[in-house]
């Protein structure tokens, strides 16, 4: 990670847009989280924030293949590049070979005075230099992918923005044809999913709420309890208008709580909650009555989930702090209910997460198993006889989902699969793994357990 002193960036579109793809890729920050704080602070008009916006996001996502073809055009390597002239060769590469309706001469013009802004007349000259030998090697036809039949890996990698190891993965239990659709799904913009909070009101009511206040929404599909928005006011005035009557929840992660079925009067555990959208989700199936004991083992995440219960007017939701993999002998047997929405990859969830695909590494899934294992293990001990546990995840990864059950089951007799109701299709399941590639939404998995009376 680069050491040399920030440059004070201009507030405009690129401006802003260089500045947050050199903190995300650069400084580890996380995308959406780096650029609501910038645009919370910043003066940019309606125009300018949506151009940040698309910079940013698309840049991070496009990284990989942006530094190909930028590698191309660089005579030294790119870690020897200034940080900040690195960030602005990025932006506008991704201007000039994905957004067509920015002239090529503006791009590289706006680049250049950037670079001036941020640096010195050298720098200037070096990003003017790079951009119009990119233009002239892509106008000659000069950067040729590689081949699509002999090396699969390498051109799906480039063409759509994952790294090779990834599509190599994934090419194995897809094939071309479904790691192609994946891929492309990762690449799809992630629309806002609310879920209603049928405490204080409807999804019919709020879907006409949203609609009066100017807003394009449709019910889900997928869930009951589900909107899902192409077109949203702020948030701040979503908050003002309508405080408690939804969470921002994304459609897959609201299929887990129904899946649980607590019912009023339940003690109910959540051993990994933060931020709480599924322990206000099961709240809020409980009609708050019961307790739902919501854990992290972050004080500040804690702080969250309370804030959230807070805001949708639920009474039943405690938090606690607590280590996963700590046995607890108070809890031994005293849950009717518990889930543990495990710690994951997150393959699943990659459109959503600009940088995720760039920060993951092929050795990192190997930790997960392991420790998914052992909070299933003890999370199992709370639950009573004839009681239910649900587990789910955020990815695709069988190691993680299908084959961890099946270590589970193996090791503990006393526990036993329990069907349960596909939310889209109606019929009996054991377990549900949602694709993107197939289902059109975020990959997710869900499994319930029963544990032998």
């Amino acid at each position: 990670m680069r050491k040399e002193q920030k440059a004070n960036y201009p507030e405009s579109a690129r401006g802003a847009a260089a500045l947050l793809v050199r903190m995300v890729l650069e400084d580890g920050a996380y995308t959406n989280i780096a650029l609501n704080q910038y645009l919370r602070g910043s003066r940019l008009s309606d125009l300018d924030r949506r151009l940040a916006t698309e910079l940013v996001y698309g840049t991070v996502k496009a990284s990989g293949t942006l530094d190909w073809y930028l590698a191309q055009c660089v005579s030294r390597p790119l870690d020897k590049v200034a940080g900040d002239i690195l960030a602005i060769l990025r932006i506008s590469t991704y201007q000039l070979l994905y957004m067509t309706r920015i002239p090529a001469s503006a791009a590289v013009n706006e680049a250049v005075k950037l670079a001036r802004s941020v640096s010195h007349e050298g720098s200037a000259k070096f990003v003017n230099g790079v951009l119009r030998g990119l233009l002239r090697k892509q106008e000659a036809g000069a950067f040729v992918l590689p081949d699509t039949e002999k090396q699969d890996a390498d051109y799906l990698s480039l063409q759509y923005y994952h790294p090779r190891w990834l599509v190599k993965r994934w090419l194995g239990p897809w094939g071309r044809g479904g790691t192609e659709r994946l891929l492309a799904f990762d690449n799809t913009a992630a629309p806002v999913c609310l879920r209603v909070n049928t405490l204080v009101t409807t999804r019919d009511k709020l879907l006409a709420d949203l609609t009066e206040m100017g807003a394009q929404v449709h019910a889900s599909e997928w869930s009951p309890y589900g909107i899902v928005a192409e077109h949203l006011p702020s948030l701040h005035t979503l908050l003002a208008a309508l405080p408690q009557h939804f969470y921002i929840q994304d459609e897959s992660s609201m299929l887990v709580a129904p899946v649980l079925a607590p019912q009023p009067g339940m003690r109910v555990l959540d051993m990994c909650s933060a931020p709480g959208g599924k322990a206000t989700h099961v709240a809020q199936l409980m009609q708050d009555k019961g307790e739902v004991i919501a854990c992290d083992i972050h004080e500040h995440k804690l702080e969250l989930i309370a804030e959230n219960a807070a805001r949708l007017g639920m009474k039943s939701v405690k938090t606690l702090q607590n280590d996963a993999l700590q046995l607890r002998s108070e809890w031994l047997g005293v849950f009717d209910r518990v889930l543990v929405d495990a710690p994951c990859s997150g393959l699943g969830v990659l459109r959503r997460r600009a940088e995720a695909r760039w920060r993951k590494q092929r050795k990192d899934l190997k930790l997960f198993p392991p420790l998914q294992l052992a909070i299933l293990k003890n999370a199992a001990q709370y639950v009573k006889d004839g009681g239910t546990m649900v587990y789910s995840t955020c990815t695709i990864e069988q190691s993680e989902n299908h084959y961890l059950v099946e270590e589970f089951l193996t090791q503990h007799p006393e526990w036993q699969r329990v069907e349960f109701t596909h939310p889209l299709t109606g019929e009996q399941v054991q377990e549900l793994q949602l694709l993107p590639q197939n289902d059109g939404i975020d990959g997710f998995y869900i499994c319930k357990l029963m544990k032998k009376q």
